[in-house]
């Protein structure tokens, strides 16, 4: 799995140079990061009325698109998914209570 990781962040990293006419992805770096959050604020709303439907193919077809512009902005912001993956891993094993007492408070 961390291989289609690997391989989307690759294409994801060559569409920063790409035409934004030639390419979504492109136009949403383009247009910025507040287009970005919009169009995952949008995913995640439509993966959520998914969820509440009960309808599994569209919860997974969702979830992938809210997957796919949430590492559209990992990219842009200039973070590796790999990072996240470090932070689920160093979670992994943590209670959820636990976890949340080990965080700096800003």
């Amino acid at each position: 799995m961390n291989d289609i990781l690997e391989k989307l962040t690759e294409v994801l990293e060559a569409r920063k140079q790409a035409d934004p006419s030639s390419s979504y992805v492109a136009r949403l770096y383009d247009e910025g990061l507040d287009t970005i959050l919009k169009k995952i604020g949008e995913e995640a709303t439509e993966t959520v009325i998914a969820a509440k439907d009960e309808n599994l193919p569209q919860v997974i077809y969702e979830t992938a698109d809210l997957w796919f512009h949430s590492m559209v902005m990992l990219v842009h912001l200039g973070i590796k998914p790999v990072d996240v993956l470090a932070e689920l891993e160093r979670r992994f094993g943590l209670s959820g209570i636990e976890e949340k007492a080990g965080r700096d408070r800003k």
